[in-house]
């Protein structure tokens, strides 16, 4: 494993951590699409198929089981918990996620590197995880003051797909026959979506001042 796919690793396990904390401790998830982590949960779900079944390292299983696990705790805090779900914004997060589902999933039937079930669930997974941050940036927009949490989790998640970016540049050139071009462009697609939030993120940081998108 080299620094950058660990570096994106922790990354996205940091965001995770950032979001629980807010949710746990502060038990609010004002300003969190609901939307985008139901996408999640699915992503995790059709990714991780060959959990119990193929096993790669103890890193690998413990990694799977922390995004499984925290993904549905997520969803069911924003849905279920008393506290938390009162500060979930239901009129702002409108956006009709299950719309990306369908899409993705036909997307995934028609392109992949094998046709067997868990090979098109691991390629939608990929195809849905590009999309699924749509929900929260629409959100973020409309609500526009973004709280430090909320702006810290948003954030880690683009710097852990730009990290996997350069993760596969190098093992491009360190690794002979590496080409895997649909993990490569979902990722791309995925990294440009934050694109308009890191330059006000990196503007408000910059200029020492709150987070917020422009109407």
């Amino acid at each position: 494993m080299n620094i950058f796919r660990l570096a994106g690793d922790m990354t996205h396990l940091a965001s995770v951590l950032v979001l629980l904390l807010k949710i746990h401790t502060i038990k609010s998830c004002a300003g969190v699409s609901l939307k985008t982590q139901e996408l999640y949960a699915i992503v995790f779900a059709t990714r991780y198929l060959d959990i119990f079944t193929d096993f790669i390292s103890v890193y690998n299983t413990v990694m799977k089981l922390i995004f499984l696990s925290s993904s549905f705790s997520i969803v069911w805090y924003m849905r279920s918990h008393k506290i938390v779900k009162r500060s979930y914004d239901k009129d702002q997060d409108t956006f009709r996620h299950w719309f990306l589902v369908l899409p993705c999933l036909l997307l995934a039937c028609l392109i992949n590197e094998r046709f067997n079930f868990k090979e098109v669930m691991w390629t939608f997974s990929l195809y849905l995880e590009a999309v699924a941050i749509l929900p929260q940036l629409v959100l973020l927009q409309r609500t526009r003051n973004i709280d430090n949490l909320t702006g810290q989790y948003v954030f880690l998640l683009g710097a852990y797909r730009s990290l996997y970016i350069l993760n596969w540049i190098y093992r491009y050139f360190t690794e002979p026959h590496y080409v895997h071009w649909i993990p490569w462009l979902a990722g791309i697609v995925q990294t440009l979506l934050y694109a308009d939030f890191f330059y006000y993120y990196f503007e408000s940081w910059k200029n020492n001042r709150k987070l917020q998108l422009p109407a």
